[in-house]
């Protein structure tokens, strides 16, 4: 598959407190990764545009935007919602992380790419229309989903891998009959939101020290069947490593070999339902060594290098 890396130098420049998990690192972790296992090569990387206003209110209400430039500090840093700390780059950061979704679109419908990886932070799967939390401050796959939309994409598939709940991504889509909402995570555990399944969420809950065949079994119990029923034109993955046995974030037991096994069933099945690409999203995974080889093993499977 025609894939990329779709990253900004701005999303380095976020900064939050001393010793905060999500961190610059994680980007650097990342692409050291990818320069020891020669993808840096294999794979070209692409910088993000920006997200326009107009990108972020497709999914955010004004007042939520608003919210987040009054709080965007001249020094030092300040609080946004208790989880998440704001510097004066952040908002330079979360444009570049919110429009990277909606640049992957672009090029996937352009014929350019077939698949995409977008290397940025803020995350953004527990971002609500009106709320950040969770680290999150814009939701950056809902933007690009409401513009895919726009672009006439009639179904599109949402696929959670983080160890915690998609809560924010739910939040939006769920009276939306044309997204499938798939959200396999860690229960009980944060955000302790309500888990219950619809015909276009579903929610696969795991409890603590599950690993690869709990994950392997639920995926194609229930993933798998509903996916191949929605036939999704795109699909996107909000893609958190942080459910790998080294990530102490959370308490499932996942490797690398099973973001590669999930990955590949994705591939195989995008291609077999004739779908116009895969975008992956960066979400969670704070240990820095298991999130760079996970990432580098999820791009292998993408790229099928």
């Amino acid at each position: 598959m025609r894939t990329a890396i779709i990253y900004h130098p701005d999303c380095r420049k976020h900064k939050m407190v001393a010793d905060h998990p999500e961190c610059s690192e994680r980007l650097d972790a990342i692409q050291d990764r990818l320069l020891a296992s020669g993808l840096d090569i294999a794979v070209p990387q692409i910088m993000t545009s920006k997200a326009s206003e107009e990108d972020i209110l497709r999914v955010h209400k004004q007042a939520h935007l608003d919210l987040v430039k009054s709080k965007i500090p001249e020094t030092g840093l300040a609080d946004l919602d208790g989880d998440t700390w704001l510097c004066k780059d952040t908002f330079k950061a979360a444009e570049r992380a919110a429009g990277s979704g909606v640049f992957a679109v672009k090029q996937v419908l352009a014929g350019q790419l077939d698949a995409a990886f977008c290397a940025v932070r803020p995350p953004g799967h527990h971002a609500t229309e009106d709320t950040s939390s969770g680290f999150c401050i814009f939701n950056n796959t809902a933007i690009a989903v409401k513009y895919a939309q726009e672009q006439g994409i009639e179904r599109i598939a949402i696929l959670d891998i983080d160890v915690h709940h998609g809560n924010g991504t739910q939040d939006i889509f769920e009276h939306d009959d044309n997204v499938l909402f798939c959200s396999i995570f860690q229960h009980p555990f944060y955000p302790n939101t309500a888990i219950d399944s619809t015909k276009t969420i579903i929610n696969t809950p795991l409890t603590a020290g599950m690993g690869g065949d709990d994950f392997k079994r639920a995926i194609i119990g229930s993933w798998l069947p509903a996916i191949k029923r929605f036939k999704p034109q795109l699909i996107f993955i909000s893609a958190g490593f942080d459910g790998h046995l080294e990530d102490d974030m959370g308490g499932l037991t996942l490797v690398e070999a099973d973001y590669a096994w999930f990955t590949d069933k994705i591939v195989k099945l995008s291609k077999s339902l004739e779908c116009k690409g895969i975008i992956s999203m960066l979400e969670g995974g704070y240990d820095l060594s298991s999130l760079g080889r996970s990432v580098t093993t999820h791009l292998k499977s993408l790229a099928e290098v």
